[in-house]
């Protein structure tokens, strides 16, 4: 029996990094060094209400659930860092994993999301 729970939780603890498929999580440091010195897009996935209670400047808005028939609209920032902002970490996986598939090289998922953004007093616009 303990053999079977320790197996069970360290799967759980992969889990992850698994279900990730190599999206990498970035944190808010990381984020503003990638819209600053590479020229990132900063893609935000939320609902169109969410994006209009306040965005990141200069971001592109593409709601989670058009992003398989819109990520055309992005295929010029294909060789750019790509940090993907969402509100609770479920939506950015999907619209992430589809532009990989699609040959986007930099995506990134912004740990935390939007909350982590506000909570680190970071520009915020609404527009």
């Amino acid at each position: 029996m303990f053999i079977i729970t320790a197996v069970v939780s360290g799967l759980l603890l992969l889990w992850p990094l698994v279900s990730q498929r190599g999206i990498k999580e970035i944190d808010t440091r990381v984020a503003v060094q990638l819209i600053n010195y590479q020229d990132a897009l900063v893609l935000d996935v939320r609902d169109d209400s969410e994006y209009a209670a306040g965005h990141l400047p200069n971001s592109k808005h593409v709601p989670s659930e058009k992003i398989e028939e819109r990520w055309v609209e992005l295929q010029k920032f294909k060789e750019k860092p790509i940090v993907v902002i969402y509100r609770s970490g479920i939506r950015s996986n999907h619209p992430s994993l589809i532009l990989k598939k699609n040959g986007f090289t930099q995506v990134f998922n912004l740990m935390g999301g939007i909350d982590t953004w506000k909570r680190a007093n970071l520009p915020i616009v609404k527009r």
